[in-house]
């Protein structure tokens, strides 16, 4: 006997995995990790107290 398949049900499963695979996609494509962010964060932080601290005063 054939299993019985409830379409409503599979319709959403399909749709649920091609989105997951789009989600996955972009990830790969656009994402980076908290650590990257931190490490990306804390460089531009750095970077910008060394100009700070090459400013010439002026009076």
């Amino acid at each position: 006997m054939e299993k019985i398949v409830n379409l409503r049900q599979a319709r959403k499963q399909a749709a649920r995995k091609a989105a997951r695979s789009a989600a996955d996609a972009n990830a790969a494509k656009f994402g980076r990790t908290k650590a990257e962010r931190d490490l990306q964060q804390a460089r531009a932080e750095k970077a910008g107290k060394a100009l700070d601290a090459h400013r010439r005063e002026t009076e």
